[in-house]
């Protein structure tokens, strides 16, 4: 008689075939299907080498926040994590490809999401520019740079339920949210004929659709799958690693400029005021949490200075092309102090989000898009209008309830297939070992029966 374990195992097995099996089909179809690729037209090569190194940096992101995850679980699930931000690379790629780029920027259907047929396999994509979206840019440089911000969302929320999720849910879940939650939400906001688009909310680089979606996505996974035993039994968690959490932090604050200056998708003077406003903000962040640390009786830590800077990043986000130097060095300010006291008051809770995504990215970007709305240049409250600031409001309340229940549903769907939650035993030996037979000491060694 099969053991629960056994049954739990064949599950993960045949969830695993399934995919592999979809994705056969699909890059064979991808070989047969008569896409068009246009070409023509002419282009600053300049704007070409700016994009192609600003999409570079973005992806770099990626491997980065993989570190800076990976410095912050337990000595057993490091891989896990790690590699749980880093396999967001290759499956948003082939579903952006498929179409991933089609529902975020494809013809309108409603306001709330691109026809899947409009680009469908990169249909009409190619190196001619778009009449619309990325006019100074080939089509298919556009496409590949918004296909980076669509990598990292789903890598941001894995922090909330590291160290007790299973492998082959968690990819289950990653298509189903690039798919069904990410792509709404930019269609929504970056396409001409989104609904937050035609509301006016200013998003420069995705302070809404990637840190507000992946905060709340974030606090539904932590709460779904429940408390790890090491939480129930009020043991601290303290980073395994620092130096891979600085140089984490080094690499997302670096690929950044990608992230905000490239988002003016040009090489130009927004980019560099995206660039100089994303780097005041940040700085200002990790400051004034050591500064604030100190404050309440605290010493300054590395891993507070990291996480704060990186708190400053997410705040300039959806403001990095809209305010002045001053203003992104004030969001960094308050970004800080809210997050902080965000976190604070989290690990007096029950709730189980084991590296902080939901108190500093998505509180982080809940303060980024109020402070948009009353810092930006044109229409901004201190403009005196407050046309913006309400919309920016209806926004987020739009936003976070789209986001939080979408991403409960998600879950419940994952689960009906596949566990999500380890077991007990799992979990105590650690990820690295239970999901993936590897393991920062000893390698080489078949550790599973």
């Amino acid at each position: 008689m099969t053991t629960n374990q056994d049954k739990t195992r064949n599950n993960s097995r045949n969830v695993a075939v399934s995919i592999f099996f979809i994705f056969i089909v699909l890059t064979a179809i991808s070989a047969f299907y008569p896409s068009l690729h246009p070409e023509g037209g002419e282009f600053d090569t300049g704007n070409i080498a700016f994009m192609l190194s600003a999409s570079g940096l973005v992806l770099l992101m990626t491997p980065g926040l993989s570190f800076f995850y990976g410095g912050m679980v337990n000595s057993r699930s490091i891989i896990s994590t790690m590699l749980q931000s880093f396999v967001a690379l290759g499956i948003v790629s082939l579903l952006w490809y498929v179409v991933g780029f089609s529902l975020a920027f494809g013809d309108d259907i409603g306001g709330v999401i691109g026809n899947p047929a409009t680009f469908l396999f990169f249909d009409n994509v190619g190196l001619a520019a778009h009449d619309r979206m990325g006019t100074t840019l080939p089509f298919v440089l556009f496409a590949a740079f918004q296909l980076k911000f669509a990598i990292i969302t789903p890598a941001l929320i894995t922090g909330s339920f590291a160290e007790r999720v299973r492998f082959w849910g968690y990819v289950l879940f990653v298509c189903l949210f690039s798919l069904l939650i990410y792509c709404p939400l930019a269609h929504m906001t970056w396409h001409p004929d989104g609904l937050l688009f035609k509301m006016g909310v200013l998003d420069f680089a995705g302070g809404t659709v990637v840190h507000i979606s992946a905060g709340f996505a974030a606090l539904a996974g932590a709460m779904f799958l429940g408390r790890r035993q090491s939480h129930l039994e009020q043991k601290n968690h303290t980073a395994v690693n620092v130096p891979y959490v600085i140089l984490g932090t080094g690499l997302l604050w670096f690929g950044w400029f990608g992230f905000n200056a490239g988002s003016a998708l040009e090489s130009n003077s927004l980019a560099v005021l995206a660039f100089i406003n994303t780097n005041l903000a940040s700085a200002s962040a990790m400051l004034a949490w050591m500064l604030f640390d100190l404050a309440r009786g605290k010493k300054a830590s590395a891993v507070g200075a990291c996480v704060a800077a990186v708190v400053g990043l997410v705040a300039i986000t959806p403001a990095a092309g809209f305010v002045s130097f001053g203003s992104s060095l004030f969001i960094g300010l308050v970004a800080a102090i809210v997050c902080n006291l965000a976190v604070h008051w989290k690990t007096k809770s029950d709730l189980d989000d084991t590296l902080d995504v939901f108190p500093c990215h998505g509180v982080g970007g809940i303060v980024g898009m109020i402070l948009t709305a009353v810092f930006a240049k044109q229409g901004g409250l201190i403009t005196g209008q407050t046309t913006l600031f309400i919309n920016h409001l209806l926004a987020l309340l739009l936003v976070s309830a789209f986001t939080f229940f979408g991403s409960w549903l998600l879950y419940y769907f994952v689960a009906l297939f596949t566990p999500l939650r380890v077991t007990a035993e799992e979990e105590a030996m650690g990820l690295d070992i239970s999901q993936h037979e590897e393991s920062v000491f000893l390698q080489g060694k078949n550790f599973m029966r």
